[in-house]
């Protein structure tokens, strides 16, 4: 436990020392699979389910939440890390919130969405409180979207479940913390949303102009979203 929880830690850090490189990244186009793909694919997805309201968890600099925003859908952002919320505070037009997934799993939620959205942003091995911050925020009959590494992807790691280190090499200078997340097979993914009490009803695996895989995206219905919201609020006047 000690080990997840300083790995935990470690991960809020490199987001929050990071905040600044990531967002020069993401807005100057440098990510190579974002633009071959993977924010096209989150957005199609999202549009698909034909929401109202979306909340996108784990925001960063909150991209999506603008994108989705000036498509005329009511869209809200959170993020752990003060440093992407505050970047994201700083642009018109979208509203933001710092929050840990571990506070928004404790708490009764001021509104549930039509749609939840995890993208590129359950990096620890325990997946209990984000996945309880998503059904807790979400109406019922609504809508999980998760995007995520591929698991044909990951070389070796993709015969296990584990820890690995991204050191952001590949994507551009000026990062300064290295960040540990976990890998997981397709499997053990299925299997993590299943204890959490969502069915899967559509996989997706987006992919470049030339074929090539860029990442896993999940759709999913809690089982019973409408008993998880009467839950949330007895754990929340508890």
């Amino acid at each position: 436990m000690a080990d997840d929880d300083d790995r935990e830690m470690q991960i809020a850090r490199s987001w929050r020392a990071n905040a600044a490189a990531w967002t020069d990244a993401v807005r100057s186009g440098r990510i190579a699979s974002r633009r071959a793909g993977t924010d096209a694919a989150i957005v199609e997805a999202v549009l698909r389910a034909a929401p109202a309201s979306v909340l996108d968890l784990g925001c960063g600099e909150g991209w999506l939440v603008r994108e989705l925003a000036a498509r005329g859908i009511d869209a809200f952002g959170i993020d752990a890390s003060p440093e992407l919320v505050a970047i994201a505070q700083a642009t018109d037009g979208a509203r933001f919130e710092c929050a840990s997934y571990r506070e928004l799993a404790r708490r009764r939620p001021a509104h549930r969405f039509d749609v939840v959205v995890l993208n590129f942003a359950l990096f620890g091995e325990n997946l209990d409180d984000p996945l309880r911050a998503a059904r807790m925020h979400l109406r019922p009959g609504g809508m999980l979207i998760v995007q995520t590494l591929h698991p044909g992807l990951a070389g070796d790691a993709a015969r296990a479940d584990g820890w690995q280190i991204e050191d952001f090499a590949g994507i551009a200078d000026g990062f300064h913390e290295p960040m540990p997340w976990y890998f997981r097979t397709r499997r053990s993914w299925h299997a993590a949303l299943s204890t959490a009490g969502f069915t899967v009803v559509r996989e997706d695996e987006p992919r470049d102009a030339g074929g090539a895989l860029l990442s896993l995206l999940l759709c999913a219905r809690h089982d019973d979203a409408e008993a998880a919201a009467r839950q949330t609020d007895r754990v929340a006047d508890a």
